[in-house]
């Protein structure tokens, strides 16, 4: 509760509601009642909760009520993937700059921004500097590890909730950025952008490739890498997860890697699957994207033509020449 007390105008202003009113450990907008556990507000519906969230606000209750049409294997995934690798790295900052070269961060510093699925925090943690205000918005426990990650920064509200059923006005942040999660959704995600735009006029996203653009082996080997993680995303035993995550690294990643490095003189580095993005990164960076590759079961890609054409919806899409692709800027006037 002392974390919001100076922020209520901020909770006014972002919510849909007449009347906001701090109570302990529970925030209310008019009729509604929104738990809140340490520090994070919990803005999921009840049968959305994760068992963490379940067990802290009814302790004593036997079962829960789950929603059989919500994508929990996916929200499990997350928890235990920002879990594992709950740190901000050294490389986040450099992966910072590339997804963020679309934006003008000396812009921001009155603005809103809304990092919607935003895991650990690893891309608010970079831009609380920049940014007035920050949204931080994820529906697994990963928001705990955010909230945790920016414990220094007092201009930041933490909500838990699905990007899909937000209780949140129309218009209520100037930029949202939503990094590697709309693929993820079990529900179209080009749709999903396109119901983005009711609450910021501006939307930095990255969504899968569909590999357009690379040469032919990229897609030639993307049906193997799908067939072992739709084998993969089944098994939730973390032991498990995690000698995968160092086979993969090992076996998977640092073979193309040396490759790249192997052709690099030639020129030909460029033609080696994963070797523009991970050769200058750390192991356990490596592992990180080796969990969330292969154990995240909805994976969806996307051609640069299907990205141009959410110009049905805004006024302009602008998508980066620079990896990771594709990370583009919608607009609206």
């Amino acid at each position: 509760m002392t974390y919001y007390t100076d922020k209520l105008d901020l909770l006014r202003d972002i919510f849909a509601g007449n009347r906001v009113e701090l109570l302990p450990d529970v925030l209310c907008v008019d009729q509604k009642r929104y738990p809140i556990i340490d520090d994070v507000i919990i803005v999921l519906q009840p049968e959305h909760y994760p068992p963490s969230v379940f067990q802290k606000l009814w302790p004593t209750a036997d079962d829960a009520i789950w929603d059989p049409d919500f994508a929990r294997d996916i929200q499990f995934t997350f928890s235990e993937e920002w879990r594992t690798f709950p740190d901000v790295m050294c490389e986040h900052q450099t992966e910072f700059r590339q997804y963020f070269d679309l934006v003008d961060l000396t812009d921001l510093s009155d603005k809103r921004v809304c990092d919607l699925g935003c895991g650990i925090g690893r891309w608010s943690y970079f831009l609380q500097q920049w940014a007035g205000e920050l949204i931080l918005i994820d529906f697994s426990d990963a928001i705990f590890i955010a909230r945790n990650n920016l414990r220094q920064s007092n201009n930041t509200v933490f909500l838990m909730g699905d990007l899909r059923q937000l209780p949140l006005r129309p218009g209520f942040a100037d930029l949202i950025c939503c990094i590697g999660v709309a693929h993820h959704l079990p529900v179209p995600a080009l749709q999903a952008v396109r119901e983005m735009r009711q609450y910021a006029d501006r939307l930095l996203i990255y969504l899968y490739s569909a590999l357009d653009g690379r040469p032919p082996h990229y897609r030639l080997l993307l049906p193997l890498v799908s067939a072992i993680r739709d084998v993969l995303s089944r098994i939730h035993n973390d032991r498990v997860r995690s000698a995968f995550t160092w086979m993969g690294a090992i076996c998977i990643y640092m073979p193309f890697i040396a490759l790249g490095h192997l052709l690099r003189p030639t020129g030909l580095a460029c033609y080696v699957p994963l070797f523009d993005f991970y050769h200058a990164k750390s192991m356990k960076r490596i592992r990180q994207d080796v969990y969330d590759r292969f154990f995240t079961r909805i994976e969806q890609r996307f051609s640069r033509t299907e990205i141009l054409a959410l110009t049905d919806s805004f006024a302009r899409v602008s998508i980066s020449p620079n990896i990771p692709m594709w990370h583009f800027l919608c607009e609206q006037d």
